[in-house]
């Protein structure tokens, strides 16, 4: 398993009258998760896509169990549970300040091939990486 954690602040155009997060933002902060999980790794995402490699996302399911506020830190904790092959799925859990668990969610990307725009399996520079970064029992 691979597992980081990223810190967000909520800033007040991403609320809405009640200065809870607006649902359509977290998408946005999953993107950011994603991101910095790669740059963690070792390999920043625009070095993905200069390899010739996309990564759409072809599903998103989210459960929101209490609203992120506005001016919080909210602490995302991204993981990757399985060995990726043709898709990578993400996991996500994002924590208020007083560490409650407020939202989980799931995304799942593809592999795409920039030239062709095939689907191809987990190109072997980023298989290498997160099986050298693959953790058992986290």
């Amino acid at each position: 398993m691979i597992h980081t954690t990223h810190t967000i602040r909520v800033r007040y155009a991403e609320t809405d009258p009640m200065k809870y997060v607006y649902y359509g933002n977290y998408a946005t902060y999953f993107e950011v998760a994603r991101v910095e999980l790669f740059r963690e790794l070792g390999m920043p995402y625009d070095e993905i896509e200069e390899r010739g490699i996309w990564l759409p996302v072809s599903e998103f399911s989210i459960k929101y169990l209490k609203p992120a506020l506005y001016d919080e830190n909210l602490e995302i904790h991204t993981f990757i549970r399985k060995i990726p092959g043709v898709k990578i799925e993400f996991e996500y859990e994002i924590y208020n300040p007083s560490k409650q668990k407020i939202t989980e969610a799931k995304t799942t990307l593809f592999f795409l091939d920039s030239k062709t725009n095939k689907v191809i399996k987990c190109p072997e520079f980023l298989m290498n990486l997160i099986e050298k970064n693959w953790q058992e029992n986290l």
